[in-house]
């Protein structure tokens, strides 16, 4: 894998549109626009991508580290096996991205990371990873999220409804609101102290 610290628009100038198997370190490209380019097996390091947009680029089997996409623009973008660990996602609309109507896997994980106030409304990513994660404000209202692997993660004030998460893994996951009668949670795994919240909707009084 070759290392790049030069800046992306110059390197797209200097190599075409298509990334393979390239490292990006310490790149500082806040508020800054891409359009058309193509990453395939490329790892980000200690990136700032913060409130810039990418438009209609692809991303297969890439990987981010501690980097800061906060705002980040998706329009017409594709992920495919894209993985983020210690990232900073704050305030980012998924749904902007362009998905296929058939997917064959997670199209991302996101591993100890902060993702308040994103949206994955409406989206289907079944077997998604989000793990050990900050997810407050979130919005996965009317999203397929089947077998995806919510564990350990914080998610305050995050909204369900009419969401699937069947077989879901929300094992030591905390202060999720989730209405038993208005989601798919059948299979869905979660921890016995945490669990009583899915209670809250029913109108009873819990007694020691």
């Amino acid at each position: 894998m070759t290392d790049v610290k030069t800046p992306m628009m110059a390197r797209a100038a200097a190599e075409g549109r298509y990334f393979f198997s390239k490292q990006f370190i310490a790149l500082a490209e806040s508020q800054t626009q891409w359009q058309d380019l193509e990453f395939e097996e490329c790892e980000f390091h200690d990136c700032q991508f913060s409130d810039s947009t990418f438009r209609n680029c692809k991303f297969i089997d890439c990987r981010f580290v501690g980097c800061n996409l906060s705002l980040l623009k998706v329009p017409l973008s594709q992920f495919n096996g894209v993985s983020f660990e210690e990232c900073k996602l704050v305030g980012i609309d998924w749904t902007r991205a362009a998905w296929p109507r058939l997917s064959f896997a997670a199209p991302f994980s996101f591993r100890t990371c902060i993702l308040n106030d994103c949206s994955f409304m409406g989206l289907k990513l079944d077997e998604m990873v989000l793990e050990g994660c900050k997810a407050q404000d979130v919005d996965f209202r009317e999203g397929k999220f089947n077998r995806a692997n919510f564990s350990y993660s914080d998610f305050r004030h995050s909204l369900f409804g009419r969401t699937e998460l069947m077989e879901a893994d929300f094992s030591e996951a905390t202060d999720y609101d989730i209405d038993i009668f208005n989601n798919k949670i059948k299979g869905a795994k979660f921890s016995r102290d945490e669990a009583v919240r899915l209670l809250n909707g029913l109108e009873i009084t819990l007694v020691d």
